[in-house]
């Protein structure tokens, strides 16, 4: 099963921001116990690198991949340190070509045709739609689908328990990703059998 499956599979790609790299391999196993095995270590802190090597090097199980990669710089250290995927939040050609001929999975923020656009023509099915709240969410989503048949999101913002099960419905949506099943309170805590829990709720909601 190739990496993007694997997002597919797992339906919910948890945003999960480490400000210590103590609380990486932790939190990984809350994740596989809730029944979810991929994350997503933003780039936000100076702990995301080395929190992907300890999860990459200690949790076989857990995909993990970096997030909010804004350079090719930071893209390039994220797979050096075992990154299995890289999601961004917007466009970046280099990024995108880069991780295209080293064979790494990448899901680009796209949200205009014009975006949308650059990479189908780059090779991308699989695109980050962030913040899908702000920017039209299922409905912006489903037009966009139209013109771009093939084309599959990853969504990112406003999405919970609530609205779940309609997002992983729709024929167009590839996973959802969000911060609501790993919260960053709950990691500073250390409140691990609580993250678990969430990620438990969550898949339920979406395959109820």
């Amino acid at each position: 099963m190739n990496v993007l499956e694997r997002l597919r599979k797992s339906i919910i790609v948890p945003v999960v921001v480490i400000d210590d790299v103590k609380d990486a391999v932790d939190t990984a196993k809350a994740l596989l116990a809730g029944g979810i095995d991929v994350m997503e270590i933003t780039f936000r802190t100076e702990a995301a690198p080395m929190a992907i090597k300890a999860v990459s090097e200690s949790c076989p199980d857990m995909l993990v991949g970096a997030g909010t990669i804004l350079s090719l710089e930071q893209c390039k250290l994220a797979v050096e340190m075992g990154a299995q995927f890289i999601v961004s939040p917007g466009f970046d050609a280099r990024v995108v070509s880069w991780c295209i001929d080293c064979g790494i999975a990448i899901t680009p923020g796209c949200v205009t045709p014009s975006e949308i656009t650059q990479a189908v023509n780059m090779g991308v099915n699989v695109i980050k739609f962030f913040p899908a709240n702000i920017y039209g969410g299922l409905s912006a989503m489903k037009n966009l689908s139209a013109p771009f048949k093939g084309i599959k999101f990853m969504p990112t913002g406003g999405i919970n328990n609530s609205n779940i099960k309609e997002y992983v419905e729709a024929p167009f949506i590839h996973a959802v990703g969000g911060s609501w099943v790993c919260p960053k309170a709950e990691i500073d805590k250390g409140n691990f059998e609580g993250i678990t829990a969430l990620c438990l709720e969550a898949i339920a909601a979406a395959r109820a």
